[in-house]
């Protein structure tokens, strides 16, 4: 038999309550896990409810346990429960933990009396025995004759069950009476307390078990085992059907926690507007899209909690994993193709501020099976869909969201919190199935542009963008990709840069070191800048620079900047954890915000006044607001760059003074002059001695004798691959022994194959992480820097290996487990991917 064959109502209940983010499961024994029998020594639990505990234990955040009115070390010997599983004896007196009760001396001498009166009463009585256990008696008449049950039963009653001091609790042929006060309910409130359970499972069948029903509230979840009133919200007929609930919660709840197959990162797909990003699976479903900005919260966000948590999918009927998926050519238009199937995904640019649209045209002969489960603000509101001849509407979010689908018929189901509609449909030669997802609006009314010519419009939006560019021989076509994934991180109405298109791609799978990189780093967004700069795109680094000019008209000086602000150039909210949502792989926590953002990180001045030299140059002029902010950065450096900081990988730890902090506050000042030498600026006098003066400190702060290397910081002697800037911007010249010697102990300590890590030291969070790309791509140019050419060619081949079939690159690459980790498309490692290919082709 299989789950199936449980009440449906159950059946939904039981996947609502299996993505609660701390599970507590309890259930009675004699009844529930094991059937009931003549002789209850000889009552053995059921063979698949024993797995399905032990492996909900087995599960992150699930905690199982046993409560009985058996002693505990009878409940221990006769289960043979695994030790994973919780064991609580005596209807609560007793927990495998430690014996929670511990009896004074008039609680004994009461055990002791009430021993010998049931002594008394049951002498000469057939079928009837005592359970002699540490806090409690329990008089068992199953096996006695009615007549002489009911006796016994009534002598208890009337005399032992009226002493005071005496809690009494009557299950099916047994009444216990305890010397202390408790109950299952009170045993199930002390378990949820030790684990901080957001919600619990009870299963029982006895009279005995309604106490712990009767604790059950909100998301929790009672079912009683055969008949009887009850307090529970549910019935089923016997042990084996308790199997059953045991055995489908464990496959819920593992397919929650973990995904039932995560794609892996590189493989997943961006669609891009100029406001806008979304991910593709390599099967065309919709995996992850934030709204009304991309720092917004999800719609869709299959990505970080499966199906369950928002998705758009579309696959042949017959199913069949895909042929392939690319992008048309020169576009961010994606098309994933099955044999007689072709599905086509582009977002519209030329739609209102508030909008968000999505077009999927689905092409060929072949039936295909789309599925529609949006689920706003990262799956926590209630949502509806109400189907119409053109299409859906969603109800229940404070957006307005519609799906456009003339002529297609849907099958509307629900879990109980969320509506998922269904279709098949079946294209033709001469007539696509067009679907439009508008968020935003609900308007299902046709669009005045007739879709073929806002996929031309939308094609030609990026051909013609990149038609413009400058691109190296070497790798031109991934490095016209990592452009177009640049530009496509650049929000064209605000001016800002996203770091990243995702939050909570884990560096360590299953780890805790998942970050929200959707938001505009100064750092990482000069740089992106700059890297458009590099290629011939100019008006990024303009818009990127009106941002940053309108973030700063908000402050009385850049020295009060944060390190990194929301697309639309405010303050970020506080970090926060969204626990309903599983995480990518079970990698969890799930966090929207950043910390960082209350960091101090001296080195952002320097990408950006430098950002201003590049485009300063590619325009011909510097203008007087750019140069006015140039200054202010000078200024702010000048006062500040003895201070230690938190550093370019923003570690959680205290300030440390960073050899890569101080470089970048050295050429804050180096290219501030430079600036106003080619542009017949005036300076402040004390700049060339202040660039001097920090080039020096660093000099003799930064190097470290003992280990033959610049390292990370002045106190310690680990490294960091951020230190090989030193060489690079010209703060000292390259073929100084010394940066020889830093290139070579970085080499030796952070190179692992194919990649490069940050660094190896303790940075006070648990778990490790992959190697970043840009730390690989710093490597070569620092091995270009040091005539090491051959070394520079076969590391950079390793890279465009770990680059996606759709070539794309996320943050980080594990060379161990030889999988890609980290937010994707991550900017660091496109700009670094094309600062390679150039330094190449030279």
């Amino acid at each position: 038999m299989t789950a199936e064959a449980l009440p449906a109502e159950l059946r939904r209940a039981v996947v609502q309550i299996a993505r609660t983010p701390r599970l507590l499961v309890a259930c009675d024994y004699d009844g529930t896990l094991a059937p009931i029998v003549e002789n209850p020594d000889e009552a053995r639990p059921m063979t698949e409810s024993v797995g399905a505990l032990r492996s909900l234990a087995g599960l992150h955040e699930t905690t199982t346990a046993v409560i009985s009115g058996r002693a505990l070390r009878d409940l221990a010997t006769l289960s043979r429960l695994p030790a994973e599983v919780h064991l609580v004896g005596s209807h609560g007196s007793e927990f495998d933990i430690g014996f929670v009760h511990a009896l004074d001396d008039q609680a004994k001498a009461l055990h002791r009396r009430l021993e010998t009166a049931l002594e008394r009463i049951i002498d000469g009585t057939a079928g009837v025995q005592l359970e002699i256990k540490p806090a409690s008696i329990a008089v068992h008449t199953r096996r006695a004759e009615t007549g002489v049950a009911d006796q016994v039963n009534e002598q208890v009653r009337q005399g032992p069950c009226t002493w005071d001091g005496v809690q009494v609790t009557e299950g099916k042929a047994v009444i216990e009476l305890a010397v202390v006060q408790t109950d299952k309910g009170g045993a199930l409130d002390t378990l949820r307390h030790q684990v901080g359970a957001t919600a619990a499972v009870f299963v029982g069948d006895d009279v005995t078990d309604e106490k712990a029903f009767a604790r059950l509230s909100g998301p929790d979840l009672g079912v009683k085992v055969g008949d009887g009133d009850t307090l529970a919200g549910f019935r089923i007929n016997d042990p084996v059907q308790v199997g059953m609930v045991l055995a489908f919660l464990l496959e819920e709840r593992r397919n929650w926690l973990y995904g039932e197959q995560a794609p892996p990162i590189e493989r997943l797909t961006m669609l891009a507007s100029e406001r806008s990003v979304a991910l593709l699976t390599p099967d065309a479903r919709l995996t992850w899209l934030c709204h009304p900005e991309p720092d917004s919260a999800a719609v869709f966000a299959d990505l970080l909690g499966g199906p369950n948590a928002g998705n758009f999918s579309i696959n042949p009927e017959r199913g069949g994993l895909p042929l392939g998926q690319r992008y048309l050519p020169g576009t961010m238009t994606v098309e994933t193709r099955w044999s007689g199937l072709l599905v086509t995904d582009y977002l519209d640019h030329y739609v209102y501020a508030h909008r968000t649209d999505l077009v999927r045209v689905i092409s060929g002969t072949a039936a295909a099976v789309v599925e529609f489960a949006p689920r706003p603000e990262f799956a926590q509101v209630q949502v509806r869909l109400i189907p119409s001849a053109d299409g859906l509407r969603v109800l229940g979010t404070s957006d307005p969201v519609s799906l456009r689908a003339p002529g297609v018929t849907w099958e509307i189901t629900s879990d109980g919190m969320h509506d998922t509609a269904r279709a098949v449909v079946t294209p033709t030669a001469e007539a696509p199935i067009v679907l439009e997802l508008r968020c935003g609006t609900n308007d299902l009314d046709p669009h005045e542009v007739p879709e073929t010519e806002r996929a031309a419009r939308a094609a030609a939006y990026w051909s013609e963008w990149l038609d413009g560019l400058t691109l190296p021989p070497v790798e031109k076509d991934l490095v016209a990709r990592s452009a177009l994934t640049l530009r496509g991180l650049c929000h064209n109405e605000t001016g800002a840069i996203m770091a990243a298109a995702t939050t909570s791609l884990p560096e360590e799978i299953g780890g805790i070191r998942n970050w929200d990189y959707r938001y505009c780093w100064l750092r990482d967004g000069a740089m992106t800048a700059k890297a458009l700069v590099s290629v011939g795109s100019i008006n990024e680094a303009e818009k990127f620079l009106g941002w940053l000019h309108g973030v700063l008209a908000t402050l009385p000086g850049p020295e009060l900047l944060h390190p990194l602000y929301t697309i639309a150039g405010t303050t970020l909210p506080a970090e926060a954890v969204i626990d309903t949502l599983p995480g990518y792989a079970g990698s969890r926590p799930v966090r929207v915000g950043n910390l960082a953002n209350q960091q101090v990180q001296l080195d952002v001045f320097g990408p950006v006044v430098d950002l201003v030299a590049a485009l300063s140059e590619a325009r011909g002029k510097l203008t007087d607001d750019d140069w006015r902010m140039v200054g202010a950065m000078a200024e702010a450096v000048a006062r500040r760059w003895h201070e230690p900081d938190h550093g370019i990988w923003e570690e959680r730890h205290r300030p440390r003074h960073h050899v890569y902090s101080k470089v970048m506050c050295w050429l804050t000042i180096d290219r501030a002059i430079k600036l106003a030498e080619a542009y017949g600026r005036e300076i402040e006098p004390s700049w060339p001695g202040l660039r001097d003066e920090i080039a020096n400190d660093v000099l003799t702060n930064g190097w470290n004798d003992e280990v033959r290397s610049f390292t990370t910081a002045y106190d310690g002697t680990d490294l960091d691959a951020a230190t090989l800037l030193i060489g690079m911007v010209g703060l000292m010249d390259p073929s100084d022994e010394r940066f020889h010697a830093t290139v070579t102990a970085t080499e030796a300590e952070l190179r692992s194959g194919s990649t490069v890590y940050r660094y190896h030291r303790d940075d006070g969070l648990p778990g490790d992480e992959g190697g970043f790309h840009l730390c690989a791509a710093w490597m070569i140019e620092a091995y270009l820097l040091t005539g090491r050419r051959t070394e520079a060619e076969d590391l950079f081949a390793q890279i465009v290996d770990a680059a996606g079939p759709t070539g794309l690159l996320p943050e980080e690459y594990d060379p161990i487990a030889e999988r890609s980790l980290g937010n994707h498309p991550q900017a660091y490692s496109h700009l670094g991917l094309i600062r390679c290919a150039q330094l190449l082709s030279e």
